[in-house]
């Protein structure tokens, strides 16, 4: 669960797709041991009127993730996490997933001419904001 409660968090403003920003969530979510087998999702309607976007949007989210082997699909019932995510990633490989998501930030941090120094202060507080939200 997000911060406010729901499940997913999307980004209206950002260039990703919504389905693609989706995918990565529940990517992450598994990779980190939030999300683990048998772990039922949220249905395709539930996530699209609590996000309020076209009902396709999930559904192609959730068929990439089951093409992917993260999700399963139960015929009547809701989807889960598949078995064979039990247990979280080696954090090096947790590391990894986070890597493209800092490397673009990075490359903003240049391109804005921002100091290292400011740009690792403001991470330092937007990580702190989310740890005092989500507690």
């Amino acid at each position: 669960m997000s911060a406010d409660g729901f499940f997913f968090q999307i980004n209206t403003g950002s260039t990703e797709p919504i389905y693609r920003q989706l995918v990565e969530q529940v990517r992450r979510r598994v990779a980190s041991g939030q999300l683990v087998a048998g772990q039922e999702i949220p249905s395709v309607r539930e996530v699209a009127q609590a996000l309020a976007v076209h009902p396709m949007t999930i559904s192609k989210a959730y068929s990439l993730l089951e093409a992917e082997g993260l999700l399963e699909r139960r015929r009547g019932l809701a989807m889960r996490v598949a078995a064979q995510h039990s247990k979280a990633q080696p954090a090096l490989d947790r590391l990894e997933l986070l890597r493209p998501t800092l490397e673009r930030a990075a490359a903003e941090v240049h391109q804005l001419e921002v100091s290292t120094r400011q740009a690792l202060q403001l991470f330092d507080q937007i990580l702190n904001q989310e740890k005092g939200g989500a507690a």
